[in-house]
């Protein structure tokens, strides 16, 4: 039956270091046997004994010279190898072994079998295991008083799942930050006000919960590539953010965000890039509207409630056209029309970001400076399957931004528009 254990190779206890007297000696502990069973593997001088498992002492019987019958070790780089002997006759099969650690104790093992002597190889005596070496992970932690908060222990490296709330927590624990194994992190429920970059180090991580801390940015270094790709779940509601960067939708992989109870005047102005969102939730906010591009989502449950959204009216537009039209526009919208590719290596950062927040036309081309802004009312049932009243009239609408290039389109919009409300 397969069990977490520590398998080790040395020699027995008052067996001698000089000239490999004692032999060579397999031991595998596990929870319940942490004396562990011994299994001879190398030569001992003439008369030696070799040990087999039993009730946690050695059992002597006559010495086998080659104990070990074969070594499978196809899979190696996989942490998997199995051990043959001959005496007993037992297959260990080893398993979700580190792949350098299992290499370096095969080419040991090898050695013992060989019968290089044992005082030649550096072993230690055997000894029993600790419980720390042979129990489960600990995978799974959950805090929620300051009390119980570890000040001088640090936190098992193999934790997966780690909640530290109603702690009182001013800043992100850096012994967190070391769980490089994290898949879920609760800090939900302290007094964070600021989120390190390096939290952008947990390459596993795909829940994260800040759900009622003092935060008032979320910083764009903190969307980086290793969140972009793992990061599902994120709950920032209760803080005190007004915006989020730019740089926060580039986190594509998320399937679920909470933005309630903060105190956001916009959207990021690319959301639309979160292709996997299917669950939105931004209620009592302070959005007067929402970008241009929440029309390419696709969600299955979203909720605006209790937002100041504005009456849109597409007659009263935002005039900011500049004409004739400025050389650095001219080339903006030509680079973005017909898709020219660009980059830092080729234009200044500034220009490259100008141009990540393009504005898109009706008739599809981009503008950047030069445009006419209005808002215009959309179901939100378009970009969502449930919607949750927007208001307590029973309104699922809201006002979104929409951008012209010239006064042409404009035009043409007003007129289809007009017909329809005619």
């Amino acid at each position: 039956r397969a069990a977490r254990a520590l398998v080790s190779l040395g020699r027995p206890p008052g067996g001698g270091g000089g000239g490999g007297g004692g032999g060579v000696y397999l031991m595998v502990c596990t929870a319940r046997d942490r004396a562990g069973a011994r299994y001879k593997v190398g030569t001992a001088g003439p008369g030696g004994a070799r040990g087999v498992p039993g009730a946690g002492a050695d059992r002597l019987c006559p010495q086998v010279q080659h104990n070990v019958e074969r070594l499978f070790t196809r899979f190696v780089e996989q942490g998997k190898a199995t051990v043959r002997l001959r005496e007993p006759a037992v297959d260990l099969r080893l398993s979700k072994a580190n792949a350098s650690d299992l290499k370096t104790f095969l080419s040991a093992l090898r050695l013992a079998h060989q019968g290089t002597e044992a005082g030649a190889l550096p072993l230690s005596t055997l000894v029993p295991a600790k419980n720390s070496e042979v129990e489960k992970p600990k995978t799974k932690m959950i805090i929620t008083s300051r009390r119980d908060y570890p000040l001088t222990k640090s936190f098992p490296y193999s934790l997966e799942h780690l909640q530290t709330s109603y702690c009182k927590l001013a800043r992100v624990d850096t012994r967190v930050l070391c769980l490089k194994k994290l898949r879920k992190l609760d800090l939900s429920h302290n007094h964070i006000k600021q989120l390190p970059a390096t939290l952008g180090d947990l390459v596993c991580l795909q829940e994260l919960d800040l759900h009622d801390n003092h935060l008032e940015s979320f910083g764009g270094a903190l969307c980086c590539p290793s969140l972009q790709k793992s990061l599902q779940s994120l709950d920032l509601s209760q803080n005190r953010l007004r915006a989020l960067p730019l740089e926060f939708c580039e986190l594509r992989a998320l399937v679920r965000l909470k933005l309630d109870d903060n105190e956001l005047v916009r959207l990021p102005c690319r959301v639309g890039q979160l292709g996997r969102l299917r669950c939105l939730s931004a209620a009592r906010n302070r959005l007067p509207f929402l970008p241009s591009d929440f029309r390419r989502l696709s969600l299955e449950n979203l909720d605006l409630f209790g937002n100041p959204f504005e009456q849109p009216n597409p007659l009263v537009p935002n005039i900011q056209l500049k004409i004739p039209l400025t050389l650095s526009e001219c080339a903006a919208r030509a680079t973005l029309n017909h898709r020219i590719p660009y980059g830092c290596h080729l234009l200044p950062s500034h220009l490259c970001q100008d141009l990540g927040v393009a504005k898109t036309c009706q008739c599809g081309s981009a503008c950047l400076s030069s445009f006419i802004q209005i808002t215009v009312s959309m179901n939100l049932h378009h970009v969502a399957h449930t919607v949750v009243l927007v208001d307590n009239m029973g309104g699922t609408d809201a006002p979104v931004l929409c951008y012209f290039c010239s006064l042409r389109c404009y035009s043409q919009f007003l007129d289809r528009h007009l017909q329809s409300n005619g």
